[in-house]
């Protein structure tokens, strides 16, 4: 039988049984759980096993998530890289504030010490406008005749003292005027040349260069040059006297030339016009030139006429017209020559106009009947607000010479008896000439009709009664500065002698 090698069931054996059930159990738990694993690694291999189905599925879900991870974090990402670009602007921008600010704070800065520099600039010229006042006394005299005419005796000649007794006579006894003030003007008439070329004149006046040392040891530092000797020997002349002249330190100024010197650091202009060819013709070129100093700094300004009549003592319509001019213009003094007397002083607008201070140091003749003159002297006071009209003038009356009957060439301070007299003369001639007003009111009327023809009022004529004089104050055709034709006529005095002159 089949049963036959089991064991009987022992079912008088309880213990027994009990074991053997509980190994049968053991035996079907362990069984099972084979089973229950074996299943489960199949189940693992089932679904390990690649299915076309579950596969695409399962990338696609990949995918999906990874796209939505992607999604997430590129975002996150982009807000990061936003962030840091903020960050990085906020960075920037604060940066270029703080940069900007410390600019303008710089700028700010450098503009502050600008505006104190600036400022501090200001005020020191504001300091140096306000300047001390400076004085100025200008010293100024007429007709310096350096030399000789050729047909006049040599032994009663300037050049026959300067050779006698050299440059430092002919001015010794004003040197010391001289030198005591700022400023020392002359008007130089002739020439200074070596030129034969003389022009045809009746009086022509020439001396070596070297003459020019005679106006260095007078102590005088300027002259006019704007007169009717200037080009005695043609134009040549003119030259070699301008070339003499700066040689010796010697400012010179004529006709369109001016000058302006420092003195005491106040700029002194000077202008000098020559009137006797055209006369009110000359009027632009005054206004030009005086225009032209204070262009050029001027806050002095000086203007010196050569013109007026011959002899006359009281000026004519003419000298008076530009002397005002010149005032109106701008100038602070104006003196004249040419006379060869002494002519009045005017004060127009608080200004002094010296119509004519008469002949100099002189050696256009020997021995004129006229031998007075002066050195007219002004003190002027410059201020940073300009000249101040305080108007201090001293007037010092002289003779051109320092002997009595005849000229010795050397210029002398009167005293005594001759000071008062030739002041008295000055004081008279200054009465005699009419007002400005008066002037305007009666156009061609000098208001001293009793002693100047109306033909002499209007400047159109010379008293001279030489021949010579034909030529004076001609409508000439040529309209330049200067005129050749002999203008001046030192003949008018019918006392001199020109040919046999003595000291006797």
């Amino acid at each position: 039988m089949a049963n036959d090698n089991r064991k009987p069931p022992h079912k008088h054996d309880p213990e027994l049984a009990r074991k053997e059930a509980l190994k049968a159990r053991q035996t079907r738990t362990h069984h099972s759980s084979q089973k229950e694993s074996g299943h489960r690694q199949n189940t693992s291999r089932e679904n390990n096993r690649p299915s076309t189905h579950s596969s695409a599925a399962s990338r696609r879900k990949t995918i999906k998530k990874n796209s939505r991870y992607q999604q997430v974090r590129r975002q996150k990402m982009m807000l990061a890289g936003g962030g840091l670009l903020l960050l990085l602007l906020v960075i920037i921008f604060s940066a270029r504030a703080c940069i900007s600010s410390r600019k303008a704070a710089e700028a700010a800065a450098l503009q502050k010490a600008q505006e104190e520099a600036a400022a501090k600039k200001a005020e020191e010229a504001a300091k140096a406008a306000q300047k001390d006042p400076v004085s100025l006394t200008i010293s100024v005299v007429g007709d310096c005749t350096l030399g000789t005419d050729e047909t006049f005796d040599y032994d009663t000649s300037l050049n026959a003292y300067y050779d006698s007794n050299g440059k430092d006579y002919f001015f010794q006894n004003v040197k010391s005027i001289f030198s005591a003030d700022d400023l020392t003007i002359a008007n130089f008439e002739g020439t200074l040349t070596d030129s034969d070329t003389r022009e045809d004149k009746t009086f022509a006046f020439k001396a070596p260069a070297e003459y020019a040392q005679i106006l260095t040891s007078g102590s005088i530092e300027a002259v006019n040059t704007a007169n009717n000797h200037s080009h005695d020997y043609g134009d040549q002349s003119y030259t070699d006297t301008l070339t003499a002249l700066d040689n010796e330190g010697i400012t010179h100024f004529g006709y369109d030339d001016t000058a302006v010197m420092d003195i005491k650091g106040v700029k002194v202009g000077l202008v000098g016009i020559y009137e006797l060819n055209d006369h009110l013709g000359r009027e632009q070129q005054l206004k030009d030139n005086i225009a032209k100093v204070k262009a050029d700094g001027a806050e002095l300004v000086i203007v010196i006429f050569h013109w007026g009549n011959e002899t006359e003592t009281v000026p004519d319509t003419n000298q008076m017209t530009l002397g005002r001019l010149a005032i109106d213009e701008g100038a602070d003094l104006v003196c004249g020559h040419h006379p060869h007397v002494l002519q009045g002083i005017e004060t127009y607008k608080g200004k002094n106009i010296v119509y004519s201070l008469g002949n100099f140091c002189f050696g256009g003749n020997s021995s004129p009947s006229d031998m007075d003159t002066m050195i007219f002297q002004q003190t002027f006071t410059i201020t940073s607000n300009g000249v101040q009209a305080d108007n201090v003038t001293n007037i010092i009356p002289c003779s051109i010479s320092s002997a009595d009957g005849y000229n010795n060439y050397q210029p002398t301070p009167a005293t005594g008896d001759e000071a008062t007299r030739i002041k008295a003369k000055i004081d008279e001639r200054s009465a005699a000439i009419p007002s400005a007003d008066s002037t305007a009111k009666s156009s061609g009327d000098t208001g001293s009709s009793d002693t100047v023809s109306a033909d002499e009022a209007s400047g159109n004529t010379d008293t001279s009664d030489e021949s010579d004089t034909s030529s004076d104050f001609s409508d000439e055709s040529d309209s330049s500065d200067y005129d050749a034709s002999d203008e001046e006529d030192y003949s008018s005095d019918e006392e001199a002698d020109f040919s046999d002159n003595s000291e006797e």
